[in-house]
C-alpha cells in the first residue's frame, strides 16, 4: 500500500493549510465575539467572508465525489483534507461548504433526487446560498433503531401530509436553513425496512414549528448549524417532494450515513491533532513543582500515547476511505463501523488529557478544548451510538465462523 498523497491531494493540502493558517484560525476569536454580540438568527459576518475566500481559492464542495456537482475527489483524497478542517470544526467545514448536515443532504439529492429537486434545492446548496436540516431522530422513541421512527407521512391526492415531532434536527437552527429532509413512515404495515420514506419540507411550510434549539453540554451553536426540536402538524407538501419512492427511506438513510460517518471521523482526527499540539505547547511553557510539565513523566506518557492513538486511528480511517473507493460503501461496512467506534473514543481521550494538562484553563472559554471535547463526546451518539455499531460488527464477525 502506498501511503503517499497523490499530486492533487498534496496540492489541495498545501492550499488548505495556508487558508487555515491565514484565515480560519485567526477568525475563531472573531466568530466568538460576533456570536456573543449578535442576534442568534443573524449569520455571523466572518463566516460569509471565509466562504467567499474559500470559493475564490477553489476550496469548495471538496466532499462530493460526483464531478457533475462536486470536486470529484475520491474518499481517500478527501480524507486528509477533512482532517485539516477538523482543527477548527465550527468554522472550516462551513467555510468550504463541507459542513454537516448539508454534505449528507447534498449527497442524498445528488444520488436520489429528481431533476426538479436537484434544480430547486441541490443547486442552491452547492452554491452555498442556503443551508439545510436533516430530521430523523425523535424524542419519543429509541432512534438508534431507525425502524422505530413514528412520524407519519400520509398520501392525500397530490400531496403528502406530515405529522410528528423530531429533535436533534441538525442544521435546523441556522438562519439560512431553507429546506428539511424529513424521515417518516408512509406504510406502518409494510416489511420492517420498507415502512419509511424521506421527503423534502421547505422550512416556511405552514405547520412546521421550530420549538427550541438543543444545547450540547451547555453549548449553543444555533447560528452556524445547531440542533432543533421541530414539530410537524398537518404539514402539506406536493407529492413530488418525496425523495425516491415510498419505502426507500431506510435505504437512503444508510446510503447517507455511511459517508457521513467517515467525514466525522476524518474531522475528529484533526481535532485530536490540534489537542495534542496544544498539550505539547502547554507542557513546554508551563512550570509546576520547579520544572516544566514536559519533564513530568505522566505528561510525557499522555503525549506519547496520544500520538500512538492518533496514528492508529488515521490508518484505519484511510483504509476505510480506500475500501469505499475500491469496493463501495457496502464492502467497507465493517471498517465504517470500526472507525465510528474507535475514532470518537480516541479523540475524546486525547482531548481529555489536553484539558488536564491545561488545568482549569482547559475547561474555560479561553481555549477551544472544552468545546472540542463536547463535539467528540457527542459523536459517540450521532449517526448511531457505539453500542449499536459494536453489536452489528460482532454479528458480522461471528458469521465468518458460524
Amino acid at each position: 500500500m502506498d501511503f503517499a498523497h497523490d499530486a492533487t491531494t498534496e496540492q489541495l493540502r498545501r492550499e488548505l493549510l495556508e487558508f487555515m493558517e491565514d484565515f480560519v484560525l485567526p477568525a475563531e476569536p472573531v466568530l466568538a465575539r460576533q456570536l456573543a454580540e449578535a442576534d442568534p438568527w443573524v449569520k455571523p459576518e466572518v463566516i460569509e467572508e471565509l466562504k467567499a475566500e474559500a470559493r475564490r481559492r477553489g476550496l469548495w464542495n471538496l466532499f462530493l465525489p460526483d464531478r457533475e456537482h462536486g470536486a470529484g475527489l475520491t474518499n481517500l483524497q478527501y480524507a486528509p483534507l477533512a482532517e485539516i478542517t477538523g482543527r477548527s470544526p465550527h468554522l472550516a467545514p462551513e467555510a468550504l461548504n463541507c459542513a454537516a448536515p448539508d454534505t449528507g443532504n447534498m449527497e442524498v439529492l445528488a444520488m436520489f433526487g429528481s431533476a426538479g429537486q436537484q434544480r430547486e434545492w441541490l443547486r442552491p446548496l452547492l452554491d452555498g446560498r442556503i443551508r439545510s436540516a436533516f430530521c430523523m431522530t425523535e424524542p419519543e422513541v429509541a432512534s438508534s433503531d431507525a425502524t422505530n421512527i413514528a412520524t407519519r407521512i400520509r398520501r392525500e391526492g397530490d400531496e403528502y401530509v406530515i405529522d410528528g415531532r423530531k429533535w436533534w434536527s441538525s442544521g435546523a437552527m441556522n438562519p439560512e436553513c431553507a429546506i428539511f429532509i424529513v424521515m417518516g413512515k408512509t406504510d406502518p404495515d409494510a416489511e420492517r425496512h420498507r415502512q419509511q420514506s424521506m421527503i423534502l419540507v421547505p422550512r416556511e411550510t405552514p405547520g412546521v414549528r421550530v420549538e427550541r434549539g438543543m444545547r450540547v453540554f451547555g453549548y449553543d451553536d444555533a447560528s452556524h448549524g445547531g440542533h432543533a426540536e421541530v414539530v410537524f402538524e398537518g404539514v402539506r407538501v406536493p407529492a413530488s417532494n418525496l425523495i425516491g419512492g415510498e419505502g426507500d427511506g431506510f435505504a437512503i438513510a444508510q446510503a447517507r450515513l455511511g459517508p457521513g460517518r467517515v467525514h466525522h471521523c476524518m474531522r475528529l482526527i484533526g481535532m485530536a491533532e490540534r489537542a495534542l499540539e496544544l498539550m505539547c505547547r502547554r507542557a513546554l511553557e508551563r512550570v509546576a513543582f520547579g520544572r516544566p510539565l514536559a519533564e513530568q513523566g505522566v505528561v510525557r506518557e499522555w503525549i506519547a500515547e496520544s500520538r500512538v492513538r492518533i496514528e492508529q486511528a488515521r490508518l484505519l480511517v484511510l483504509k476505510t476511505a480506500w475500501l469505499m473507493d475500491t469496493v463501495g460503501n457496502k464492502g467497507a461496512h465493517t471498517e465504517i463501523q470500526a472507525i465510528k467506534i474507535a475514532v470518537p473514543l480516541m479523540a475524546e481521550w486525547v482531548l481529555d488529557k489536553a484539558i488536564q494538562a491545561h488545568g482549569a484553563a482547559g475547561v474555560s472559554q479561553d481555549h477551544p478544548l472544552a468545546e472540542l471535547w463536547a463535539s467528540a463526546r457527542t459523536l459517540r451518539l450521532a449517526d448511531g451510538p457505539d453500542e449499536v455499531h459494536r453489536v452489528s460488527l460482532a454479528k458480522r464477525e461471528l458469521k465468518r465462523y458460524a
